[in-house]
């Protein structure tokens, strides 16, 4: 609570932020040039701040610091390289992706803080599900503890252009797991990755949607 409490005031902001939400599965390719026309438009203050749900076809991303020997079978799903920070990690079908295009300027140009939000954010709606997420000073994401191993449940990649955020978050509702072992997840080695179905929760992602949109609220929008 402390942590949230220190980033909140650079985060909120009282302009309203629309909300998206993709019915089919969006291509990678046509997402991030849809991302890259709304930050432009919202740089030129032509268009609102906006938040982007939707889940792409099986794929694998290599963000900034992707690592060759990270991609384990490169043949089994397309790979994209994009300019988001991060390594290697896998979108598919089951998993929540949100792509969140907000004007920092109007939110403290931190960009630290602005990370750190999102994760509080992911927290916050795993909570919301009884699932305790925890973030590691090491590593960028959100973690769950499951007796004497910790394995990922949500995933951060961001980039920043003219002071408007793109990309975002992922987190795993009930995508195949399997899916994942084409990869070295963020370039973490010695832990695993999970979901809220793999950890036992009968959630869909229409209730991860209301959630996500519940805590978001809490951590971005401020009341007037």
């Amino acid at each position: 609570m402390t942590a949230r409490l220190a980033i909140q005031p650079k985060l909120q902001s009282a302009t309203p932020v629309r909300w998206e939400i993709a019915r089919e599965l969006v291509p990678y390719e046509a997402a991030v040039a849809q991302m890259e026309r709304e930050v432009e438009a919202i740089a030129k203050g032509e268009a609102p701040e906006l938040v982007w749900l939707l889940e792409h076809p099986p794929l694998f991303t290599a963000g900034t610091s992707a690592k060759d020997s990270d991609l384990i079978l490169p043949a089994r799903f397309p790979v994209h390289h994009t300019g988001r920070g991060g390594q290697y990690t896998y979108h598919g079908p089951g998993q929540r992706v949100a792509y969140v295009m907000l004007n920092l300027k109007k939110r403290g140009q931190d960009v630290r803080a602005f990370v750190a939000g999102l994760e509080e954010w992911l927290i916050e709606t795993l909570a919301s599900f009884n699932v305790r997420g925890e973030r590691r000073e090491d590593r960028v994401g959100v973690w769950v503890r499951r007796g004497d191993r910790e394995d990922k449940i949500a995933a951060i990649g961001i980039r920043v252009r003219r002071w408007v955020s793109y990309h975002g978050i992922s987190l795993n509702v009930d995508p195949d797991l399997s899916h994942f072992d084409g990869i070295i997840p963020c370039g973490v080695r010695e832990h695993g990755v999970t979901s809220l179905v793999d950890l036992g929760l009968p959630v869909t992602t229409a209730d991860a949607d209301v959630a996500l949109k519940t805590s978001f609220q809490d951590i971005f929008t401020q009341t007037p």
